[in-house]
């Protein structure tokens, strides 16, 4: 076998044992040293001291010298230098900082305060009770990034609600599971930052172009949640004086002083203080999570228990980020070494796409990816071998990142791998079926496809916001 035909049966393999359930960092670490150390193998070097031993030498010492020869494969150089790489790496060291701001207000009691307060304000528009939990999850889930936490705790909170006020329950589920993916687009998004890691992207346009986008997909679902709501009423009845009271106004001004400001206020610093060059990401991540703290002092919500989670969660889950670089690294250099890069790439401008062809196929590439996979494992493994064909194509890999950041919301959404639902199905009550989930998220995908259209047709929906903060 040449030496391509076995980077493509490295990529086949490592593909075969994400479907068997094999963990996937180390078993890019795994195969990227295995096939690293054939790839780099040559005898003369690495056994050089062993050829030069004398007659004499001992037994003992011909084995430690021959063991240190097996070693001497530059493979474990190339490791150590790419895990030094990783750790070194400043865009990444955000990654903490705002998945522990995240964990800390998903525990300060904020998010009921919040969805209760959007409720009684929002009692009067169509589909009132739907319209708070979606915006509801598009602020919790913009300040923790984390999709499993928003869609538990939402349908904990919000779900029982919608369903006590005789909403259709496949209409709330996909609700609940369409705003809890949003955390991943809306900046400041851990996705985004992962992904100006993998792409070498300046994280502070990527953020910039990633905010009209979202706040367009967000437009998209009230749109459909409004509109159902009126062409279909018995859906979404409105809330009666006993299910959403009436509050007087100055009352509900305080309400929103006390629920809304804060976490509004918290967001919108993190992310003004990064657009507008006041602050590295990775400073404003630090500001954000001493603010997250400050909340849940403020609510009676810190305790040393629920601080010690926030802290090992987010331990747990920077490490298994980090050792996806370190895998993936490894991993791609070897592949490319081998020159399985160069064959995809050959492969592809032979078909001869059009720019349009070659974005429509690599979406319809990271959708399917996105059935078995998580996000970061697309962002970090697969995306990488798409970045050479971009400058042959002429197309932006900010533009690129924003297409993949939309098309990760579908991951969530499709059955039958769609997580959000599996999440949300967990905690519901036991007559809401699976079934009935998925088809309730089905529209909501219709419109993440909509504004990936958009984005197609009116590419300046996303390069505006960049283009006029920091230029071309």
């Amino acid at each position: 076998m040449t030496d391509p035909q076995i980077a493509l049966m490295m990529l086949g393999l490592f593909i075969a044992f994400v479907f068997l359930g094999f963990p996937i960092a180390f078993t890019l670490m795994a195969m990227g040293i295995g096939f690293g150390y054939y790839a780099y193998f040559d005898a003369r070097r690495m056994w050089r001291s062993f050829d030069r031993l004398d007659e004499t030498a001992g037994q003992w010492e011909q084995w430690s010298t021959w063991l240190e020869g097996f070693y001497n494969n530059r493979i474990f150089d190339l490791f150590v230098n790419q895990t030094f790489t990783v750790m070194s790496n400043e865009v990444l060291t955000a990654v903490p900082l705002f998945l522990f701001m995240g964990y800390i207000v998903e525990r300060s009691n904020i998010v009921d305060r919040l969805f209760t307060t959007l409720n009684v304000a929002s009692k009067n528009v169509p589909g009132s009770m739907g319209v708070a939990a979606l915006i509801t999850c598009a602020l919790f889930a913009t300040a923790t990034g984390i999709v499993g936490a928003v869609v538990t705790l939402m349908g904990l909170l919000a779900l029982p609600a919608m369903l006590k006020a005789r909403y259709d329950p496949s209409f709330a589920a996909g609700i609940i599971c369409a705003g809890g993916t949003l955390g991943i687009l809306i900046p400041p998004s851990i996705m985004l930052i992962v992904y100006a890691a993998a792409t070498n992207v300046s994280i502070v346009r990527l953020y910039a172009a990633a905010l009209l986008p979202g706040l367009t997909l967000v437009g998209l679902y009230l749109v459909y949640i409004i509109g159902r709501s009126i062409l279909q009423p018995s859906s979404a009845p409105r809330p009666t004086a006993e299910e959403v009271p009436d509050v007087p106004m100055g009352k509900l001004i305080w309400m929103i002083i006390t629920s809304f400001v804060p976490l509004a206020f918290l967001i919108f610093a993190v992310l003004g203080s990064i657009l507008f060059g006041l602050a590295t990401p990775t400073e404003a991540a630090s500001i954000g999570a001493l603010g997250g703290i400050f909340l849940a002092f403020i609510y009676r919500a810190m305790t040393w228990q629920r601080m010690r989670e926030s802290v090992y969660l987010t331990l747990r889950t920077t490490a298994m980020v980090c050792w996806l670089f370190v895998g993936s690294y490894t991993f791609s250099a070897v592949f490319s070494y081998l020159g399985g890069e160069h064959v995809i790439s050959e492969f592809v401008q032979s078909l001869d796409l059009t720019p349009i062809q070659f974005l429509i196929l690599a979406q319809l590439i990271i959708f399917l990816l996105g059935w078995p996979l998580e996000w970061s494992e697309i962002i970090i493994i697969f995306v990488p071998i798409f970045l050479p064909l971009l400058a042959v194509f002429d197309i932006d890999p900010l533009f690129f990142g924003i297409l993949v950041a939309l098309n990760l919301q579908t991951s969530f959404l499709t059955p039958p791998m769609a997580m959000s639902a599996y999440y949300l199905k967990g905690i519901a009550p036991p007559e809401l079926k699976l079934t009935q989930i998925f088809s309730g998220v089905m529209p909501f995908l219709f419109c993440v496809i909509l504004s990936m259209v958009l984005m197609y047709v009116f590419p300046s929906i996303v390069f505006y916001l960049p283009e006029l903060f920091y230029g071309r």
